[in-house]
């Protein structure tokens, strides 16, 4: 391809701003480090007004450094060693001149760094006037750590310190015939790589990050990768045209290299342009089959209409409502109101409301609706994630700590399973600086391990629980003691008997005041937007019901660890029922604990000292409480 020359006065117009700031800096600093996005492939102008075309970045670097007037360009990385980059094999005169400065280089010399530091210099502080750039790649690689240097290390970084300070500016005859420094470029993944006193209070070491490709750079990429579809002019073509705007911004997050990827992958796969998306999410997650475009998924969830209130009992606006969101996610309409909506989790859900009322329940429902087993569903008890260090379990440890080769819990997961729900337990108990982690996810749908790896959640369901809203700080305090730790007493926000509508808005109001007040984080609760599903304290009947399912499942129990027959009377039953169901506060969970101490206790005693024999009948004729004991009669 054909690099456009453009004029001192509009040099370089519609290349990537990182280039454009190094060349019009070349006359000012003598050194760059330049770290980010450096492995990607860069949207470049051609000389005729065509389409731009994408070029690797050492390219890039050659073609900006040679409109500059450069003869040569030196590369050096620990692997391929020296390399010389000119105008090409026949150009005589580079040559010429790479030998002029550095001497006769060899096939994939691999100079010590006693070598590179004369390398360095020569092209730095050139005898002659010759234009030329030596770029350092893998920088990040010289020294084995950068704050604790081997004498060799220490002596070569000191000395190009020295070198951005002493480097003699030069000039030639061409485009730019003013002085401008010969630049040594080094290429790093993060700018800490290199000892921090080489760029510190050095105003002749300019530091550059290469961004990641935004939305306009992926769009006019799908439109030149359009062309591997048989598709010439996509601005006459609605059709590609919208497939190409959906292609870019699918590949939000990936670099452009990674479209030319992506759109290998989907000419192998026969894919055409039309479903690039689905390439896309095939090469963010690695994964071939679907779950949410299964057929039968749809039937699924209309079943789950009626088996789903049967399971989570008595709370039929938190069941609709979540359903709701639910068919959202399986016909892939979650955020479809935003510009850019194709990367955000397929669900987002925050259940609230009273402990025990079903929401850890509807969670399991939920994930044995989409994936056929309810175990499948990842757990994260956010109490254990109070501190804020605890964080690190989640998405590793950062380079240089302990566990960093481990990865993180969450990452790790959804890395080997994107397809999944993920429920976060209890997640006002999490430390606020763990919460700005969620933000990335809720917008983008995805995040950056420990080890510098993307993770995408765009196929998962994230379901958030909490009981925010059960009680609130004490508004009058003039009338009400501070507790004996400091902190203004705390007063029950809502109670049984409330009408579902004053539940819903007392807790909503809650959560709000707790996100926007309390942790000073409004950002994070606007992600959940209308997404938070309320849950109401257990009815009478509802709690009749539960008693009911509990009970049965303890027969069954019975009947399948002892073989024997369980019958309660009337009486008893209708008196265990009374004592299980006086409490609704503490909701279905509440009545299984009362199960539990009522029943369950006092059976195991009477059965203990039994004789039991298979297909025996037990029946429980009384029941009756001495003080805290309950004792059951067996017949």
């Amino acid at each position: 391809m054909t690099i456009d020359s453009p004029t001192l006065g509009g040099r370089l117009q519609g290349w990537p701003p990182f280039i454009r700031e190094l060349d019009a800096t070349l006359s000012v600093h003598s050194q760059y480090v330049l770290s980010g996005n450096l492995y990607d492939s860069f949207l470049t102008p051609q000389a005729d007004g065509g389409p731009a075309g994408l070029l690797p970045l050492r390219a890039l670097l050659w073609e900006t450094l040679r409109t500059s007037g450069a003869s040569f360009m030196a590369v050096y990385d620990p692997v391929d060693g020296l390399q010389i980059i000119s105008g090409g094999a026949g150009d005589e005169e580079s040559t010429r001149a790479a030998e002029r400065l550095l001497g006769k280089i060899k096939a994939e010399e691999k100079p010590s760094l006693e070598g590179l530091t004369r390398h360095l210099a020569a092209v730095a502080r050139p005898k002659e006037d010759i234009r030329a750039a030596f770029v350092i790649d893998s920088a990040s690689r010289i020294a084995r750590t950068p704050t604790d240097l081997e004498p060799a290390e220490r002596d070569f970084f000191r000395f190009c310190a020295k070198l951005s300070r002493t480097a003699r500016p030069v000039r030639v005859t061409g485009p730019r015939p003013k002085p401008l420094y010969n630049p040594i470029l080094w290429l790093v993944e993060r700018p800490g790589d290199l000892p921090p006193w080489l760029t510190t209070d050095n105003e002749n070491v300019r530091e550059i990050t290469i961004p990641r490709p935004h939305l306009g750079d992926r769009q006019e990429t799908a439109r030149l990768l359009a062309r591997a579809f048989g598709v010439t002019d996509v601005e006459t073509d609605e059709v590609a045209a919208a497939a190409c705007d959906a292609f870019a911004e699918q590949a939000d997050g990936l670099t452009l290299q990674s479209m030319i990827e992506v759109t290998r992958l989907a000419k192998e796969r026969g894919v055409d342009l039309a479903d690039l998306p689905d390439a896309v999410r095939t090469y963010k997650l690695g994964v071939l089959d679907n779950p949410w475009s299964r057929g039968h998924l749809r039937r699924r969830v209309l079943d789950g209409e009626k088996r789903v209130p049967e399971r989570v009992i008595g709370q039929p606006q938190a069941v609709t409502k979540t359903l709701d969101i639910l068919k959202r996610a399986v016909l892939g309409l979650s955020g479809a109101q935003a510009t850019r909506s194709g990367s955000r989790p397929r669900g987002v859900l925050f259940f609230a409301g009273p402990t025990g009322t079903g929401k850890t329940e509807l969670a399991k429902a939920i994930t044995e609706l989409v994936f056929g087993d309810e175990s499948a569903y990842l757990r994260f008890d956010m109490s254990e994630f109070s501190g804020e260090g605890s964080g690190d379990r989640l998405i590793g440890s950062p380079p240089g700590y302990v566990g960093h080769e481990a990865g993180g819990e969450l990452t790790n997961a959804v890395r080997e399973d994107p397809f999944r729900v993920i429920l976060f337990d209890e997640i006002e108990k999490a430390h606020p600086r763990i919460l700005d982690k969620f933000l990335q996810i809720l917008e983008d749908g995805r995040l950056t391990d420990g080890r510098g790896n993307t993770v995408h959640f765009s196929e998962a369901i994230l379901i958030f629980t909490s009981n925010l809203g059960m009680y609130v700080p004490g508004r009058d305090l003039t009338t009400r003691d501070a507790s004996p730790y400091g902190a203004p007493d705390r007063v029950q926000n809502i109670t049984p008997g409330m009408s579902y509508d004053e539940v819903e808005q007392r807790i909503k109001s809650a959560v709000a005041d707790h996100f926007t007040e309390v942790l000073n984080r409004p950002e994070l609760l606007n992600r959940f937007g209308d997404n938070i599903v309320v849950f109401d304290f257990i009815s009478a009947e509802a709690a009749h019901k539960i008693f009911d399912l509990q009970f049965a499942n303890i027969c069954r129990r019975v009947t399948e660890e002892h073989r024997l027959v369980l019958a309660v009377k009337g009486n008893a039953l209708e008196t265990l029922r009374e004592w299980c169901t006086e409490e609704l506060d503490k909701g279905g969970r509440g009545i299984g604990m009362a199960l539990e101490s009522h029943f369950v206790n006092p059976l195991a005693r009477a059965l203990f000292d039994r004789e039991l024999v298979s297909d025996e009948k037990v029946t429980v004729t009384g029941i009756r409480r001495e003080g805290s004991i309950v004792h059951l009669d067996l017949q």
